[in-house]
């Protein structure tokens, strides 16, 4: 008996002695960090708000790191393919993930798991910035305000497409939203991502898009798109002779996206918090503040537990509306 205790006594020892020494390899790996290139995974095609400020960001934290940050698009299922991906990726620090409003929307719309899970399968970094919904068309469609395509769509239902990112996604909710105040049918139309929806918008394919301001401005300035309207509380400073939904005669009308960056669940805390260290430093340096108003896009940084809450909230928040729009997906 004594001799079994003495064993299990030298069992114990040598396992609490490796998981030490992991431990300790693995927080040595850390402090080192980053030691390699980083990748950071875009869940959507180039051209796209997600894409537009990753590109942007990742140049600056790759100064900020003195690693290479690698832009991975990786687009399809509204988001989910390549959220999977990075769900999948190992907890080292060196895969990043992009996300924004239409990652919570996924979780929120469907009615069976997803291949992740938003709250556990990732650890937050940081948010990025906000930005306003808007309403975009081509400059020489039929619709020249807001009041013309809210007409023609009373007078004849569904005769008006529009297009949207995936079921869930922040441009589908837009739409919908809209439908609902402004009592309206409009069939949706998805597409693989902001960009190519966009490119369809500006060659007269499909008349209307919701998108956030951020993606939509450089289209405009080069008059290739028009402002309808943005779905704001007030207007945009970046825009300030575009008005708001609700200005226009439709209250009730909110939608704003927002971007952050999360990793793995997992990551040794030294990476985590040189990642978060480095993302502050560039989101309040001042060339990026600029950077984002002049994209339409407001400032906005939470890290680690006040993320969290932001998602956690947010999640609920867009599953009643998906309740109430009868958006719900079902296997």
């Amino acid at each position: 008996m004594k001799l079994r205790s003495q064993l299990y006594l030298v069992v114990l020892g040598l396992i609490v002695g490796s998981l030490s020494a992991g431990f300790s390899a693995g927080q040595a790996r850390a402090a080192g960090f980053p030691e390699k290139p980083i990748r950071w995974i875009i869940p959507f095609p180039p051209g796209g708000s997600n894409d537009i400020l990753g590109r942007y960001l990742g140049v600056k934290l790759t100064d900020r790191l003195g690693q290479q940050v690698v832009i991975d698009n990786r687009a399809g299922a509204n988001g989910i393919i390549g959220t999977e991906i990075a769900s999948n990726a190992p907890a080292d620090g060196y895969t990043l993930l992009m996300v924004s409003t239409s990652w919570v929307m996924n979780a929120a719309v469907r009615m069976f798991p997803l291949p992740y899970d938003i709250e556990k399968s990732f650890d937050p970094v940081a948010t990025i910035g906000s930005a306003p919904n808007s309403l975009v068309v081509h400059p020489q469609g039929p619709f020249r305000t807001l009041r013309d395509l809210v007409a023609q769509a009373k007078s004849k239902p569904g005769s008006i497409n529009y297009a949207h990112t995936g079921v869930g996604g922040f441009n589908h909710f837009g739409g919908e939203l809209f439908k609902r105040v402004a009592g309206i049918d409009m069939l949706p139309v998805p597409y693989k991502g902001g960009g190519p929806a966009m490119v369809d918008v500006m060659a007269g394919n499909i008349p209307v898009l919701f998108t956030s301001v951020t993606q939509a401005l450089p289209h405009v300035r080069n008059n290739r798109l028009k402002f309808l309207a943005i779905g704001a509380a007030k207007r945009n400073p970046a825009v300030p002779d575009v008005p708001t939904v609700a200005e226009l005669g439709y209250p009730g009308y909110e939608v704003a996206v927002w971007w952050g960056v999360v990793t793995p669940a997992g990551v040794p805390r030294a990476a985590l918090d040189k990642l978060r260290h480095a993302l502050t430093a560039v989101l309040q340096d001042p060339d990026t503040k600029k950077r984002l108003l002049l994209e339409a896009a407001e400032p906005e940084l939470l890290t680690g537990v006040d993320f969290r809450k932001k998602i956690h909230r947010e999640r609920a928040q867009w599953t009643d509306l998906a309740k109430v729009a009868g958006m719900q997906m079902r296997r």
